[in-house]
């Protein structure tokens, strides 16, 4: 007997949206197959991360960290937002914007994805400034 377990998200979403453009689903499942990317997202699960951090947390070069923090800003993984600083340096930091994908192969209407937002992606932070 199969048996299903299912645990209420910690943190509240903002509910599910489906892609079933081809263009926007490839674009997702590109950068979830990419090893790095993934590394990066789960890095940014609890806090935002500037490039440098991510490049450390991920262990990648800051360049590889830039183009792959460009893929994941396009596909809306992540967003990206000022970081104010005392001393002058205004450095971006990277906040996770997704709690699930879910992924579906219909016979007719080829894959779709379901994306939850976490609702924190959109919470106002006094100290940041939004970039996008």
């Amino acid at each position: 007997m199969a048996s299903i377990i299912t645990t209420a998200p910690e943190r509240e979403t903002r509910g599910a949206e489906t892609l079933t453009d081809a263009e926007t689903v490839q674009s997702f499942m590109d950068v979830l197959t990419d090893a790095d990317c993934r590394a990066m997202v789960a890095a940014t699960t609890d806090e935002a991360l500037t490039a440098r951090e991510l490049s450390e947390a991920a262990e990648l070069p800051l360049s590889t960290t830039y183009r792959k923090l460009d893929r994941l800003t396009e596909t809306g993984l992540l967003t990206e937002r000022t970081r104010l600083a005392a001393g002058g340096s205004h450095p971006s930091e990277y906040r996770r914007t997704v709690d699930d994908v879910v992924v579906s192969v219909g016979a007719e209407d080829g894959a779709a994805l379901t994306v939850t937002r976490d609702s924190r992606a959109e919470e106002p932070d006094p100290f940041l400034v939004s970039q996008r």
